[in-house]
């Protein structure tokens, strides 16, 4: 077993499933877990079809908590207690990713040959392979291979080191924030860890396709602030 690979569910199952089998036929050893947070009867049964036919483990978060949704949290804690149970790294990849068959090789080759690690993620692009949101901060960037980077990694794609996990318990993040990406971070570097962007393994990113209201920070920005901010919506 090289990882431990996680993917945290909401609706939009045929994105979701697109990003499934995409996971599924990766090369190397790994243990795949899908986490379906509140989501419709729809979706949930596609989910539970699927894992008949793909073989990964489902976890309906309806069975572990009466929190609504969003709960990255909880998927965050029980992915680093597995992590740390079989002392492989982590990887996240959300709904919205569309992984390469050697994503996941290449991202644990890199961690292992750089033991201060603690975040590196794949770089995101569009159907036409132009970087994307939420690395459009790197968009200029002229280098290829690894970039280390002072800035926040997204969990679109990313691995979380095994020695980084053991620093830092996931049972401590702020309850009252809905997303910990940035924060998670921030964190990795303040405890003398290195983060990293590898420029040249892209993946390929529908923004927003796991939360369809967030694509209305583009098509009615107002709406969208409203929500975040007087709805409680999206807090990081």
């Amino acid at each position: 077993m090289q990882a431990i690979v996680v993917t945290p569910v909401k609706d939009a199952l045929e994105a979701s499933l697109e990003t499934i089998r995409a996971v599924k036929q990766a090369q190397g050893t790994f243990s795949y877990w899908v986490f379906d947070d509140f989501s419709t009867e729809t979706t949930k049964a596609g989910l539970q079809a699927a894992q008949k036919d793909m073989d990964f483990e489902l976890v309906h978060l309806e069975d572990l908590t009466a929190d609504p949704s969003p709960n990255y949290d909880k998927v965050l804690v029980c992915a680093q207690k597995e992590a740390l149970k079989t002392g492989l790294p982590l990887i996240i990849v959300e709904s919205d990713v569309t992984v390469q068959s050697d994503t996941f090789a290449r991202l644990v080759s890199f961690a292992a040959a750089n033991p201060a690690t603690g975040l590196v993620g794949a770089i995101t692009q569009d159907e036409r392979g132009k970087v994307n949101f939420p690395y459009l901060k790197f968009k200029q960037e002229k280098r290829t291979g690894a970039l280390q980077t002072q800035r926040s990694l997204s969990f679109c794609c990313t691995l979380l080191s095994n020695p980084f996990l053991s620093a830092y318990d996931f049972s401590n993040l702020d309850l009252d924030k809905d997303w910990y990406d940035t924060h998670i971070s921030h964190k990795a570097r303040e405890l003398g860890f290195d983060n990293y962007i590898l420029m040249d393994l892209p993946v390929l990113h529908r923004p927003h396709g796991s939360r369809p209201w967030k694509q209305l920070k583009y098509t009615n920005p107002l709406v969208y602030y409203f929500k975040k901010w007087f709805s409680g919506k999206d807090k990081i």
